[in-house]
């Protein structure tokens, strides 16, 4: 791949909208494909198989699978990928690194209602755009597909085997009802809690059963009344999965699931063990066994970067979006919170829908899958493109965010 020998900010800028308007025709038409064909969270097998062959079509080598997880990717492009070097290379990496996250699952029923088929767009179109600038920049981009972020965490795993770790900074953008710097994303916590009683006839001989779904209903009870005793920002929502098969007979086994998140990652796991004592407690009174274990993977808080949110809302500014949603109202969860606990990580929102049009709604995913979606690629591509331009075309700044991350 060609790169451009460009100095300024002004010429990277107008060299990167040149790429994003080269690019983003084949984008547009990729990212309608993930619409049309959703797939839910860790089944994204046709969905990474397309993203990667569009990826290598367009001259990436793709690594596919990644870190343990059928459905992630890592892409890159360069020298550390076998592309051919010149003399000043000499076959090294070049100074930085940038991890680009794509998130492409969906969700069950409503399909792409969270709009990853738009935020992939971004990602991967930003990536293409910024391709041409990385010697300009010093700067190697690394396209990472992280699968399952709706259920399962799958930035996790990518972590614990280091695709983040020699990164200097990851960013990628959401699609929301309102504009948002850095959203409030809760950190979350969940587990299944499993209540073992002892099965009888429940006319002729209840006496001689152990009710695992009164188990099952003490615990959530419980759970009720410890919400007057937790910080306002605690969430804690559950549902009973199992709770018997037959109305006459004592149910022996009852299955519930609970989500608790929090501001802040200690607290969250703090109120856990709160939850969790709810649950042994709910066991001795109705003489039951109950057993806990993980559901999903422990997702973080997303942890904010003052000197690299400053810069964003420079670009947020200069592309003309206001910002003028609520910015402490929780966001929900992501595991990109995880890997702004490993390096500098940057995870705005872009407004497709109007205020008040929700995620995970089928309202939402109409947005996503049209014309707002489909305007939305070169926007959100400008401001990843953008803000990666500020950051690492200025040392002091870079260095800044460095520091601030450390603290």
């Amino acid at each position: 791949m060609e790169q451009r020998t460009v100095t300024g900010y002004e010429e990277k800028k107008a060299a990167l909208f040149e790429e994003i308007d080269r690019h983003e025709p084949s984008v547009r038409a990729l990212s309608d494909w993930l619409f049309q064909n959703p797939e839910t969270s860790g089944l994204e097998f046709e969905s990474s198989k397309k993203i990667a062959a569009f990826l290598e079509a367009n001259g990436y080598c793709v690594e596919l699978p990644v870190g343990g997880e059928a459905t992630a990717f890592a892409a890159s492009s360069g020298a550390q990928c076998g592309e051919k070097n010149d003399e000043k290379s000499n076959g090294r990496k070049r100074g930085r690194q940038l991890a680009i996250m794509v998130e492409y699952d969906a969700l069950p029923d409503i399909g792409h209602a969270c709009g990853h088929n738009v935020s992939a767009g971004i990602s991967l179109l930003a990536a293409l755009a910024l391709r041409p600038l990385q010697d300009a920049l010093d700067l190697d981009v690394r396209i990472i597909g992280t699968p399952a972020e709706e259920r399962g965490g799958g930035k996790v795993p990518l972590i614990e085997h280091g695709l983040f770790a020699d990164a200097d900074m990851a960013m990628m953008v959401h699609v929301y009802n309102g504009n948002v710097l850095s959203p409030v994303c809760l950190a979350l916590r969940g587990n299944y809690y499993t209540f073992t009683g002892a099965p009888a006839h429940a006319a002729a001989s209840p006496w001689e059963g152990r009710n695992a779904l009164n188990g099952a209903q003490l615990f959530l009870h419980a759970v009720d009344m410890l919400r007057q005793h937790v910080q306002p920002d605690v969430r804690m929502h559950g549902i009973i999965r199992e709770g018997g098969t037959i109305p006459n007979t004592v149910p022996e086994r009852a299955v519930c699931e609970l989500f608790v998140r929090a501001l802040d990652k200690g607290y969250a796991a703090s109120v856990q063990k709160l939850v969790d004592d709810c649950a042994k407690g709910a066991a001795i009174a109705t003489q039951t066994e109950c057993s806990i274990a993980p559901s999903v993977r422990s997702y973080d808080d997303l942890k904010r970067n003052t000197p690299g949110l400053a810069a964003l809302a420079d670009v947020f500014s200069e592309l003309g979006l206001s910002l003028d949603s609520d910015p402490d109202r929780p966001f929900a969860s992501t595991d990109a919170g995880n890997v702004s606990y490993v390096c500098p990580t940057f995870h705005p929102c872009l407004q497709i829908a109007p205020s008040g049009t929700e995620l995970h709604t089928q309202a939402f995913a109409q947005y996503a899958g049209g014309e707002a979606g489909r305007s939305a690629l070169a926007t959100g591509a400008k401001i990843i493109g953008l803000q990666v331009l500020k950051v690492f075309g200025d040392d002091r700044l870079l260095a800044d965010i460095a520091a601030d991350f450390k603290r």
